[in-house]
Parts: C-alpha cells; sequence; structure tokens
C-alpha cells in the first residue's frame, strides 16, 4: 500500500464524516464550515495522489480503479447533500451522476478490450469545476453576488460534464465498434 493509495483511501474514509458535519443538525451555523473543510483535504488528496503516483512511478492497478471512484464517491455524495439542502436542482445532479456511469460503463468495455481510457483535460477541467461548485454551494454566504457566483458554477459544471462525456465517446467511439 503506497502514499497515493493511502490517500485514496483516506479521501474515501472522509466521505462519511463530510456528509455528517453537512447534514446533521447537531452543528447549527457551522456544521457546513466543517463539512467544507473536510471536502478541500478531501479534494487535496485527489490532487495529490496522482501527483505522487505519476512523479514517483508509483501507479497501482488499485490506484487506477480506486482514485476515480474516489472521486466519483466524494462529489456525487457532495451533490445528493446539496439536492438535500436545496442548493442545487435534482436534474442537474443526476446529468453529472449519469455522465459518470456512462464514463464508467465505457471504460469497462474498453478494459474489456484491453484499452485503458485516460482522463482527459475536459474530465480534469470538470472535476475542478465540480469541486469549486460544491465548496462554494455549501458555504452558501447570504451574498447576492456570491449567490450568482455559485449559480454559474452550476451551470459551468454542467456545460463541462456534458463537454467532457462528449470529448470521451467522440475519441473513444471505436471502443463501441468492437463490441458485438
Amino acid at each position: 500500500m503506497n502514499l497515493p493509495n493511502k490517500l485514496t483511501l483516506f479521501r474515501v474514509i472522509l466521505i462519511p464524516f463530510f456528509v455528517f458535519f453537512l447534514l446533521a443538525p447537531y452543528f447549527p451555523g457551522y456544521g457546513n464550515y466543517i463539512a467544507v473543510a473536510i471536502f478541500i483535504i478531501a479534494s487535496i488528496t485527489d490532487f495529490l495522489d496522482g501527483k505522487i503516483a505519476r512523479k514517483y512511478h508509483l501507479v497501482t492497478n488499485f490506484g487506477k480503479f480506486m482514485d476515480p471512484l474516489a472521486d466519483k464517491l466524494l462529489v456525487s455524495s457532495a451533490l445528493i447533500c446539496l439536492i438535500e439542502l436545496s442548493l442545487i436542482p435534482a436534474w442537474i445532479v443526476i446529468v453529472i451522476i449519469a455522465r459518470e456511469f456512462i464514463i464508467s460503463g465505457f471504460r469497462l468495455i474498453a478494459a474489456d478490450n484491453g484499452v485503458v481510457i485516460a482522463a482527459s483535460y475536459w474530465g480534469k477541467f470538470k472535476t475542478a469545476s465540480q469541486m469549486v461548485m460544491v465548496i462554494v454551494l455549501i458555504l452558501n454566504l447570504p451574498n447576492p453576488v456570491f449567490s450568482v457566483i455559485g449559480t454559474v458554477l452550476i451551470y459551468v459544471s454542467l456545460v463541462l460534464t456534458v463537454i467532457s462525456l462528449v470529448d470521451y465517446i467522440v475519441k473513444n467511439k471505436n471502443v463501441l465498434k468492437d463490441q458485438k
């Protein structure tokens, strides 16, 4: 178990704590700040585990599998909580999570054919925008400018989600053609 894999597992372990502090009624007025801190720490581990794994040649099959799964669990958990808090429309979360299922299925088909589909820049931009959006929405500062920024980030994340989906499919459409 190398450091990048430990960081990935740590990110997964943080998710229930993040959800607890965000949704539990025991911390009125400051639970969301604790949740944001946990989410930021988890997001930083996402950046660090990949960087360390590539720099020190510590890429493992476990990491290839768990890192994207940990990201999907973290962001999906956050988005579902944001629906509960009435901070994001459910239909947008459905589109974002559906994209994750589609790409995961696409990657499984590719893996069956011996093809590894690497993360694209659009996918990385999508993830970064979603993480920033989640932070802004959880903070939910009572300021009209901050509210507009949150709304803009929701739609930027949505657009990047769709663009990254189309990008993956177009660049890897041969994976689907090979299926019989």
